[in-house]
């Protein structure tokens, strides 16, 4: 079954948790996430795809976040970020990426987190709230998640979440230059 999107309603929804909300990034929020990115620059770069300079500038963020609103129109993918309850600072994001429908009903999820904010619980609220969201509102069977093997904490949340590991991708995702392995883990929507 597909899911027709209301994106008025997705734009303003807040999905809460304990300790955080996530609700779907827009354009207003590139100041803030320019500065988180900035802040997390050398630590996020341990896990991510290469950036060019244009995405470390007000301009490139204002556009990028323009693009993830098209596609979370689209329904290809959604891009949330992560904030404290008490004072709503944005600390992260969290993104369900490569929607596929038809017969296959599945996504990826992916995240980041503000380096000094790791440790407390926050990325697993966000994993938590993003698959309910996956599952009860998207009507997706399956969320999947690629690891590479030696980030312990992001497995470990990912665990908590209640993600199973399913097998190892080889040279799976080009970080910082280099081919990574992936540990492949999946959650399974349990209505189905």
């Amino acid at each position: 079954m597909e899911k027709v999107i209301d994106i008025t309603e997705l734009m303003e929804k807040k999905l809460q948790a304990e300790n955080i909300y996530i609700r779907l990034i827009k354009p207003e929020d590139a100041e803030e996430m320019l500065e988180l990115q900035l802040l997390n620059r050398t630590f996020f770069q341990q896990f991510a795809m290469e950036r060019d300079e244009k995405f470390y500038t007000l301009d490139g963020q204002r556009d990028r976040l323009e693009r993830l609103v098209t596609y979370a129109l689209d329904d290809t993918d959604y891009y949330f970020g992560i904030f404290t309850c008490g004072d709503n600072k944005l600390i992260g994001s969290i993104n369900l990426f490569s929607v596929m429908r038809g017969s296959i009903q599945s996504a990826f999820v992916g995240y980041f987190l503000d380096k000094k904010q790791n440790g407390k619980g926050y990325t697993t609220e966000a994993v938590k709230l993003i698959v309910k969201y996956a599952f009860d509102e998207l009507k997706l069977h399956r969320v999947e998640a690629g690891v590479m093997p030696h980030n312990l904490g992001s497995i470990r949340v990912l665990e908590k979440a209640g993600f199973e590991k399913e097998g190892l991708a080889r040279k799976n995702v080009k970080i910082n230059g280099k081919w990574e392995d992936h540990q492949q883990m999946a959650i399974v929507n349990p209505n189905d």
